[in-house]
């Protein structure tokens, strides 16, 4: 079986970043211009007596807004969306040991708590993937642990299926493909900016709309019949001509884009067909098989 050949295991001080956070009833809006302003995708949050209880990221925040009939937007404080079955570790505990716990709670970040159950700091995936990539490991190739089984969108959907889609089936990112090339990825980031000015629905059958969001294949049907009110298509929000990585090259370049470019999952292409992702999930689910 394959070793990573990991060095020092444990968790580094290095690792271990200041956790930006927030109390539970600061407003949504304020939370989302926090994350924009120091450029993250979560905020830990804390009581009064500065314990953290829950951690809010963007996937919370969008799904606090997607459904319809959601109270207004400037009415939702963090404490209606934040996750409050706060994973938290110590800074005692491993590398591998982090990546475990990671993997079985299918979440990306661990709070770190002091002995006296205070706030240490927070290590995410990121942090993992960046430890990967200044040890020596033994060449691993993307191929075996990328994910083949892709769920994509083409540019002309709507930003509504594609959100539907993202939910649904609990992934952080879609390819957009063209003429069976890709040509675009979209994440859950890309939507905060746009669901803040634009609720969908305002104008239409909320039924007609909740239809397709509890549907994990929306009907195209339906969809279509909605076109009138869905007026943003995945072309709008996509980053366009995506990083990319092919199936021969090693985890350690993976890792190394991801890091430079501030991505957590690159398409993997063959001849300018999408083949597969490799996410940071699958480098940190890699270490966690090594635990």
């Amino acid at each position: 079986m394959r070793k990573m050949l990991l060095k020092n295991p444990g968790l580094r001080s290095s690792l271990i970043k200041k956790a930006i956070t927030v109390t539970p009833h600061v407003g949504v809006l304020d939370a989302i211009e926090i994350m924009q302003k120091f450029r993250i995708s979560r905020l830990v949050v804390i009581d009064k007596s500065y314990k953290p209880v829950g951690i809010i990221t963007e996937k919370d925040i969008l799904r606090s807004i997607f459904p319809i009939g959601a109270k207004p937007l400037g009415s939702i404080t963090v404490q209606d969306c934040m996750s409050k079955n706060l994973i938290t570790a110590k800074k005692q505990d491993s590398v591998y040991k982090c990546a475990r716990m990671m993997k079985e709670n299918n979440i990306s970040s661990l709070v770190i708590l002091e002995d006296d159950k205070s706030l240490e700091g927070i290590v995410t995936k990121t942090d993992l993937v960046f430890n990967f990539l200044v040890q020596e490991t033994e060449h691993l190739k993307i191929s075996k642990i990328m994910t083949t089984d892709v769920v994509t969108v083409s540019p002309q959907d709507s930003l509504y299926l594609v959100e539907s889609i993202l939910i649904n089936n609990k992934i952080s990112r879609v390819p957009v493909i063209r003429n069976e090339k890709l040509v675009g990825i979209i994440t859950f980031r890309d939507f905060i900016p746009v669901r803040i000015p634009n609720r969908l629905g305002t104008f239409t059958d909320p039924n007609e709309l909740m239809d397709v969001w509890y549907s994990r294949t929306p009907n195209k049907y339906n969809v279509n019949q909605l076109n009138y009110v869905l007026t943003f298509r995945a072309e709008d929000i996509m980053t366009k001509n995506p990083v990319t990585i092919e199936p021969s090259d090693d985890i350690s370049i993976a890792a190394l884009l991801m890091y430079r470019y501030d991505i957590s999952g690159l398409p993997v292409v063959r001849q300018s067909k999408l083949v597969g992702i490799i996410t940071k999930s699958d480098i940190v689910f890699s270490l966690a098989a090594e635990a």
